[in-house]
């Protein structure tokens, strides 16, 4: 029951510029694409960093190639974590498992109550971060992940006798609240294995029904109170927390991204306003069926309960008793992650992809500046500062970049379109209503941004665009062969003068993704890079992340039906690439069904932190079951969970995300 693909169906009907559109006129432009070429290394060249001025003070280190030196993986459609030769691949903290001392003992059977569900790991693993523990032991820390979405096929027991979810009741609500948010999870290594210390005073969990405050210009306005909170300065719990952020001073950011889909009424008509339709929330019933025994998620009940959700959430993972606070200075979207970078003023920049088709990127920076040493101070530089959002231009410029841009600020008193603009009284209302903002000011549509991460030397920063395969193909030409986008790309850009707070940019493709094996005739479909190759061939980038040495570690959440725009791609998997010789290898396959998401690594880079999320997740695969006449798969895998995938092990009773802890058998670095 894939309850989170609503990111492939656009709420955006503004008439703003697409992306694709700025790319057909720069190709037009230079003249690329003619007589069946394809987007090459000279249209969009992997452009070597060497050519970027360096951020003064930055280490040498971050101005060497990075080492790659495995050997690539091949693809895979079996049901294991495959990584390469001379690599180990530890399974850690799966879904349902104990994180306290007498956290309920995780039934086989799906048969755990919502209670149960409260002291035990949640489901479907996505961003983390690892906290090393006196700030920068590899062997001990805190990891903390979160938990975007469930699978109901897998989360609940089949009732016997009953059709599937029959009867619903108010505890598998609470189940399903209390599989969604975060963990925080004590681990240290022993004798090379790595541990969930369950005794330990940091392990948390944070659910759909914890409490969180609100901060920032929306906190108290009319349009977040609700009957639980008249004053519209807290509200319950965080939900579909995809991506992640963490900031200098040790606290992560938690990420809300399809929150929409949570939302429905069972008054039987459609009452949504403007905002909700923009949102995306459902007009009658939802497929989670909350509203069903929770009036907080009925939206004729609780207008403004939605209006709650589509933060930024800052956690403290080492004060078990602190308080999630809601930032809504950074914008209310559809949140993947939150790549945060300090500029060289001291001010606090934070990148964001609103993860829908045809939505936008943004970038919000502190008003004031970061100060080392003062975590209370700091955290309120996410409260008081100015948001903005990407526009993207067919300007011309020099060297390795093809593309301008500029960030166009989204503040009510300042930016005189919004000033004019009767739908938003005050910051706090252009803020509940970000994405109209945006609108309004003529941002530039992206197929699906993701994750963003900014390199850790130059400064540049990289954005997944995971795909847009329902762009009209009626919009195909010489100049436009990628108008169905079946494959996705990651843009980058570098902001004027390599300031992070700048409000201009410069911008390129690093990576089109393609299928050589497809497509071994067809330059124009196989791949939109020379990058890649039938050897490394992938669709659907989404996760994305730096680490400290600068190599680039991709991972994607796409289609592995292995047929047609996608034969021979296999499942997903993670990829290493080198951005100064745009170099990429595979690195890992996941099982069957998953996708692979969230990143993290000890400071000495001998650990990384992998999450395998939904395996079992039947979509398309070719290896999905064959259906008995008149049976769903939903109903079919629920009654039958070990047919489509095992993983992490037969004997779990059903498929379980879980966190998966790579180390190099030599003790080396990861990656080299």
């Amino acid at each position: 029951m894939d309850q989170d693909r609503h990111d492939d169906l656009p709420d955006n009907l503004s008439d703003n510029q697409h992306f694709q559109d700025v790319v057909e006129r720069v190709v037009s432009r230079r003249g690329f694409l003619k007589n069946g070429i394809g987007l090459g290394a000279a249209a969009f060249p992997a452009g070597p960093l060497s050519a970027f001025a360096k951020p003064a003070g930055t280490p040498a280190l971050h101005q060497k190639t990075p080492t790659i030196g495995f050997t690539p993986m091949a693809v895979s459609s079996g049901d294991a974590v495959v990584v390469p030769s001379g690599y180990r691949a530890q399974v850690l903290a799966r879904w349902g498992e104990a994180l306290f001392a007498d956290s309920p003992e995780w039934l086989p059977d799906g048969s755990n109550t919502g209670e149960d569900q409260a002291r035990q790991i949640g489901d479907n693993h996505d961003g983390m971060h690892f906290f090393p523990l006196n700030g920068q032991s590899s062997k001990e820390g805190l990891l903390v992940v979160n938990h975007e979405y469930t699978n109901y096929e897998y989360l609940f027991a089949p009732e016997p006798g009953q059709p599937y979810l029959e009867p619903w009741t108010l505890d598998k609500v609470r189940k399903a609240q209390h599989a969604h948010g975060v963990s925080v999870l004590h681990i240290d290594q022993k004798s090379g294995k790595w541990e969930i210390v369950r005794d330990s005073k940091y392990n948390r969990r944070i659910t759909g029904n914890t409490p969180m405050a609100i901060s920032g210009p929306a906190s108290g306005h009319p349009l977040m109170r609700t009957s639980a909170d008249p004053e519209g300065v807290e509200v319950l719990g965080t939900l579909n927390n995809c991506a992640n952020g963490f900031t200098p001073w040790g606290t992560y950011l938690a990420c809300e991204e399809n929150f929409q889909g949570y939302f429905g009424t069972t008054s039987g008509i459609d009452a949504r306003d403007d905002v909700m339709r923009r949102y995306g929330v459902s007009p009658l019933g939802s497929g989670y069926r909350w509203e069903e025994h929770d009036d907080r998620f009925d939206y004729v009940k609780e207008p403004n309960e939605s209006n709650c959700f589509g933060w930024i959430v800052e956690i403290d993972p080492f004060d078990p008793d602190s308080v999630p606070v809601k930032h809504t200075a950074l914008g209310r979207i559809k949140h993947e992650n939150a790549a945060l970078t300090v500029a060289g003023t001291g001010r606090v920049v934070v990148y964001m992809g609103d993860d829908q088709t045809n939505d936008y990127i943004y970038k919000y920076v502190s008003d004031d500046r970061f100060i080392p040493g003062r975590k209370t101070a700091n955290s309120e530089l996410l409260d008081h500062g100015r948001l903005y959002v990407a526009k993207f231009s067919d300007g011309a410029v020099s060297g390795d970049f093809i593309g301008t841009g500029e960030w166009i600020l989204l503040d009510k008193h300042a930016n005189p379109i919004l000033a004019a603009d009767p739908r938003f009284v005050d910051q706090g209302e252009l803020l509940i209503k970000t994405r109209l903002a945006a609108d309004a000011v003529g941002a530039t549509k992206m197929d699906r941004p993701e994750w963003i991460t900014v390199h850790p030397g130059s400064g540049e920063v990289y954005c997944t665009l995971t795909n847009n395969s329902g762009r009209a193909a009626a919009n195909i030409d010489d100049a436009n062969p990628r108008a169905a986008n079946s494959w996705g790309q990651i843009v980058r850009w570098r902001e004027d003068g390599d300031a992070a707070e700048a409000t201009t940019f410069e911008w390129d493709l690093f990576v089109v993704a393609g299928n050589p094996i497809a497509f071994p005739e067809r330059a124009d479909l196989r791949s939109g890079s020379e990058q890649i190759t039938a050897d490394n061939t992938f669709n659907s980038p989404d996760g994305l992340g730096f680490d400290s040495e600068g190599r680039l570690w991709i991972q994607t959440d796409g289609n592995f039906s292995n047929t047609g725009n996608y034969l021979g791609q296999g499942n997903n998997q993670m990829l290493c690439a080198d951005p100064q010789s745009g170099e990429i290898r595979r690195f890992l396959v996941g099982p069957s069904g998953c996708e692979i998401t969230g990143i993290a690594w000890t400071p000495d880079l001998k650990t990384m932190f992998v999450n395998v999320q939904h395996p079992g997740e039947v979509g398309n695969h070719p290896n999905r079951p064959v259906l008995p006449t008149g049976v769903s798969m939903d109903e079919y895998m629920a009654a039958n969970p070990l047919a489509f995938s095992q993983w992490p092990e037969a004997a779990g009773g059903r498929p379980r995300s879980a966190t998966v802890v790579i180390t190099k058998e030599d003790g080396g670095v990861i990656g080299t």
